[in-house]
């Protein structure tokens, strides 16, 4: 049983506890027995099922505000109990938090209620195979052409690419050089001159594609926010979602943990538990501390947006820089402490330590993390 003595915290109001317990029931009954052998159609299950449940109406910006506590507790749960369901809820939330925080009334009517309810499939389309992390260096354009706007390039690592059924997409429209040149925009899947170039494979299996845009037309009314503002747009989004991002290693962390304590409370040594042995009770004591750690800046993070903070860039970043490299450890030690069942293929250990490397990549790397809280740092201490 996963500690819930943090709900306790001051940082959670009853409705997160609520929340949180009926989450935690709901994932308990209907992801115990996931089958993951086919990606794609798990993942439209999961969503329909997300969706049914009410969980999705949490994905997106209600009544302008993102509750980011609420999803990272959505997400720490679901991660904890299956990779791919904290996969599926997360994606639906990327995919249209620009759309619910920035969108038009006639684009939130169109696909909000559509993704919401899991009948829409969402993505969030922003690296390109040459730019990464290094987004200001984006080179897929959008060229106006009367009352259309032609795309062109490609987009790389897209999660949900090739079942997704609209995409949040970044492009150049030219306004000026670097960040401050990109454009958002709202495109449905299947248009003319939009195609899915390649699926990639993962070690943890995720639905995820290259797409290729030759000449596909879309319409100016799928402008998203206003023309050359596509960069805040990304990491206005980026910077609620990274919390997350977090908030899902530290689910990860704690089944590891839990998986641990089971592992080590009854496997016998020399006729008395793997527990007694004091080494053992040390690696569980480093496990649990970075458990904590990554759950007190994790939540930190959180109420510090949602107390109304314009931005947590900092706070942010340091969440999924520690959250996400201490679950990586964390699960890694629960690996050793199952020994040779920790590397067997389909072990809940094996599929831990699959599942938490990509964390440390996606939504800016570790090393980008670094140097985001080092100019943070320094700004913050010449407004002094």
């Amino acid at each position: 049983m996963a500690d819930r003595s943090f709900l306790d915290w001051p940082f959670f109001e009853d409705r997160h506890r609520a929340l949180a317990d009926a989450l935690d029931g709901w994932a308990a009954e209907r992801l115990g027995d996931l089958d993951h052998a086919d990606t794609d159609a798990t993942c439209r299950a999961l969503v329909r099922h997300l969706g049914a449940a009410g969980y999705l109406e949490h994905s997106g910006a209600m009544d302008g505000q993102l509750d980011v506590r609420t999803l990272c507790l959505i997400r720490e749960t679901l991660a904890r109990h299956d990779g791919l369901a904290d996969f599926a809820f997360a994606m639906q939330g990327l995919g249209t938090g620009a759309i619910s925080l920035f969108g038009t009334e006639a684009q939130k009517r169109e696909w909000l209620p559509l993704t919401r309810s899991g009948q829409a499939i969402a993505a969030f389309a922003l690296t390109e195979p040459q730019s990464g992390s290094d987004v200001a260096n984006s080179t897929m354009t959008a060229v106006r052409d009367g009352g259309d706007y032609v795309l062109n390039g490609e987009k790389t690592w897209i999660s949900n690419g090739g079942i997704a059924d609209v995409y949040t997409l970044f492009a150049r429209t030219g306004e000026a050089p670097g960040a401050k040149g990109l454009s958002a925009f709202v495109v449905p899947a299947g248009l003319p001159g939009f195609e899915i170039a390649e699926r990639l494979e993962t070690i943890a299996p995720h639905p995820l594609a290259t797409l290729r845009f030759t000449d596909c037309r879309i319409p100016a009314s799928a402008l998203l926010g206003e023309p050359g503002r596509g960069f805040a747009v990304a990491m206005s989004v980026l910077d609620v979602f990274r919390s997350t991002v977090a908030a899902a290693a530290l689910g990860f962390a704690r089944r590891a943990l839990d998986e641990a304590l089971d592992r080590t409370a009854t496997r016998t040594v020399q006729g008395a538990p793997l527990f007694d042995l004091q080494m053992v009770q040390g690696h569980i004591a480093d496990m649990a501390l970075d458990v904590d750690a990554a759950a007190l800046l994790v939540y930190r993070a959180a109420w510090t947006r949602d107390s109304g903070a314009p931005r947590i860039t900092r706070e942010a970043a340091m969440a999924k820089l520690f959250a996400t490299d201490r679950a990586q450890r964390v699960v890694d030690m629960g690996v050793q402490l199952h020994g040779g069942d920790g590397v067997r293929s389909g072990h809940i250990a094996e599929r831990l330590y699959r599942e938490i490397r990509a964390l440390r990549i996606y939504e800016g790397a570790s090393d980008v993390q670094k140097v985001i809280i080092a100019r943070q740092t320094l700004a913050a201490d010449q407004d002094r």
